[in-house]
């Protein structure tokens, strides 16, 4: 088995009480966390309970927020990548799933990832969330504006593993209802 990280859709975010009453499946990418994910997770990011692990190594964030900011930078990318048919699909499959299954939150579960690492996985967890997103997030922004180029190339170049999540209705770990 490949370790994953999930991408997932709710209304609330899980506490500690319970999880969110309707969860809708994102995406789910083998071996780590993506840029993808990262972007979209990174607006109002915070840490909750896992959904699916007991130690609290959830990552929740606004959903709107966060499709825009991807939509903005895979427009970003798609401006040097214009006779690429098969990016041009995977764009228009990310962002149709992503319109179908929008909620008010993004909840990323990485425990299959931060597993993988002799790092306690809280800890791998809360450097996803104070250092590799929000520098994600920065280098995204900073590109969509144009001051970014090299950075930009970079993604472009390879972004196949930035943005070929696999996304459907059903995950790996998919939640009732």
């Amino acid at each position: 088995m490949a370790n994953r990280s999930y991408l997932y859709s709710a209304d609330s975010m899980p506490n500690e009480a319970e999880i969110p009453q309707r969860i809708r499946c994102i995406s789910e990418h083998n071996r780590d966390v993506p840029l993808a994910h990262k972007l979209l997770v990174g607006r109002g990011t915070t840490m909750v309970p896992s959904m699916i692990w007991n130690p609290p190594i959830g990552i929740a964030a606004d959903y709107a927020g966060g499709a825009a900011l991807l939509r903005d930078l895979l427009s970003a990318v798609g401006e040097g990548l214009e006779d690429d048919a098969e990016f041009a699909a995977c764009v228009a499959r990310t962002t149709a799933h992503l319109d179908k299954q929008q909620a008010k939150y993004f909840v990323l579960e990485t425990g299959e990832i931060v597993s993988m690492t002799d790092e306690d996985p809280a800890a791998s967890v809360r450097r996803l969330v104070a250092e590799d997103i929000p520098d994600a997030v920065a280098r995204a922004e900073a590109a969509i504006a144009g001051q970014n180029d090299d950075w930009l190339a970079s993604v472009r170049a390879d972004w196949q593993r930035h943005f070929a999540s696999f996304y459907s209705d059903a995950l790996y770990f998919s939640f009732p209802g």
